[in-house]
């Protein structure tokens, strides 16, 4: 038996036979996969790309914030304090949950946003009750005062442009503001000691709501209101059905219905001048003029919550307000100046010189030319009594001020008084050198009897004081300031009825005053 012999495949041959088992076990594995049919070609490609990954969630849409709702919003505008400081202010009954509250107590009020930068605006001061105190009514006639709705404040940085509460946009400053619209004595009177209801469900007989919408149609630059903005002191009487079921009292009911509400279209305009008037006293509306209008800090001592501080509520320092170039306005708190003269060592005396000397050098501000001067009771104007001689301006106030300025009362930098508290529009010039001085009290309360035209001989506001003309009516109304145009210097003031009808037109020439009109104008 022969045997043959193969020889052993070199080496590369056995590298090229390992590589062709290799392939060949990959195909039939690969065949496998496929279902290991003849038919089916075997192809090799690049690995599967992997699966998408899933799409995230959307982000859930933001909450819209409760506190800002417009539904919680009472009320929402603009005032200007002391150095021209302009005041957001919104009022507010949002309930935030109270562990809200206990680690922010702002948390009630609505978010502002200020040329687009949202922010949370401050409390200034929160709901409640307050407790029953002295009031200028007996205590039967009286009641807590109940502000179920918290105050809110932001002050907005001067080069801001836009501005808005939650939905509601703000009118925002001008810096050199043309119309001026002036009111005064807006509220509707409900006072048993009086024995006077004034019908405040008509508004033809209380007449701001339409005076106030009347008055936003001239679209001003801002709004001056010199004081008396609450009236409802005491309930409606059953039987007269004028003002039946309407609210009364110092709290947010009766504030929302005398004020806010007729108020709004004016509000919602231009920004706000508020001056203070004696119905604002602290034993009268002081507490809400405090919580919701006061351009000062808020603080309990200041508060008219309680009387022993009455001494310090019912006082609070002047302060100007520039209009642009060459014009300002000096606001006076006379609250609670009385009827008759102050003896010299009187602490209403006292207080009252202190704040008439900052007026003095409020009043010499260089490059200002036109100053005016406002508080509630007119010092150089009169009071229509019926069937007799005008009484005289507030002698209180005469009384201090003749002592620092005799026969001038006013210091020399005073061009022109503004003043509310008697109802009627009085325009004076004076053949004295004194300021001129307006009158525009008849927004709404209850109107005076007219002045006697013509005034007799020798009729004076104050002693040394001798009137030249006076422009006077008894019609509900307001006034409107127009800065005259360059290079004119001061302002023209015209007097408009409820509807808007012009009575009278008022050029103002340094302490001058030139009516187109003289005596008792006839609506």
């Amino acid at each position: 038996m022969r045997t043959t012999l193969t020889a052993a495949p070199a080496p590369r041959a056995m590298r090229d036979l390992r590589r062709l088992a290799g392939l060949a076990c990959t195909a039939i594995l690969l065949q496998g996969c496929n279902g290991g049919g003849n038919n089916q070609s075997i192809v090799l490609g690049p690995p599967a790309a992997p699966a998408p990954a899933p799409a995230p969630a959307p982000a859930p849409a933001p909450q819209p914030d409760a506190a800002s709702a417009d539904a919680n919003l009472q009320a929402t505008w603009v005032e200007i304090g002391d150095n021209n400081a302009a005041i957001a202010r919104a009022i507010t009954s949002y309930a935030a949950p109270s562990a809200d509250t206990t680690a922010d107590a702002s948390a009630v009020c609505p978010q502002i946003t200020i040329d687009g930068k949202v922010t949370r605006m401050t409390l200034r001061v929160g709901a409640g009750t307050m407790a029953l105190r002295t009031t200028a009514s007996d205590p039967a006639d009286s009641k807590p005062s109940a502000f179920p709705v918290s105050a809110c404040e932001t002050t907005l940085p001067a080069d801001a442009k836009q501005a808005a509460i939650g939905s509601r946009t703000l009118p925002m400053p001008k810096a050199e503001p043309q119309r001026v619209l002036v009111l005064a004595d807006t509220g509707c009177r409900l006072k048993k000691a009086d024995k006077a209801y004034q019908p405040c469900n008509d508004s033809t007989v209380w007449p701001f709501a339409p005076l106030a919408a009347t008055g936003a149609g001239f679209n001003p630059d801002l709004v001056l209101h010199i004081g008396d903005y609450h009236y409802r002191e005491n309930t409606c009487p059953d039987d007269i059905a004028g003002c039946k079921d309407s609210p009364w009292g110092y709290g947010w009911d009766t504030w929302q219905a005398d004020f806010f509400k007729p108020a709004a279209p004016l509000l919602a305009k231009a920004p706000w001048i508020v001056v203070r008037g004696n119905h604002e006293e602290c034993a009268r509306g002081g507490q809400g003029w405090i919580r919701f209008l006061d351009p000062r800090p808020y603080s309990d001592k200041h508060s008219c919550n309680d009387p022993a501080n009455d001494s310090t509520g019912n006082y609070s320092e002047p302060y100007a307000v520039q209009l642009g170039t060459g014009s300002q306005i000096i606001v006076f708190d006379s609250a609670k100046a009385g009827k008759a003269a102050l003896a010299t060592n009187d602490p209403q005396f006292i207080a009252y010189q202190k704040q008439f000397q900052t007026v003095a050098t409020l009043a010499a501000k260089p490059g200002i030319t036109t100053t005016m001067f406002t508080n509630h009771h007119p010092i150089l104007a009169f009071a229509p009594v019926a069937g007799q001689t005008p009484a005289p301006g507030n002698l209180a106030l005469q009384s201090v001020m003749s002592n620092l300025n005799p026969k001038a009362y006013y210091p020399s930098g005073v061009h022109v008084a503004l003043h509310g508290h008697v109802h009627d529009f009085q325009a004076l010039n004076f053949a004295t050198d004194h300021p001129a001085t307006l009158v525009s009290g008849n927004g709404g309360d209850n109107l005076d009897v007219a002045l006697p035209d013509p005034l007799a001989p020798g009729t004076t506001p104050a002693p040394d004081v001798t009137v030249d003309r006076i422009t006077h009516h008894a019609s509900f109304g307001f006034m409107l300031m127009e800065r005259k145009a360059s290079p004119g210097v001061g302002w023209t003031f015209k007097a408009y009825t409820v509807a808007g009808k012009l009575l009278a037109t008022c050029v103002q020439t340094g302490r001058t005053l030139a009516c187109d009109k003289t005596g008792f104008l006839t609506p």
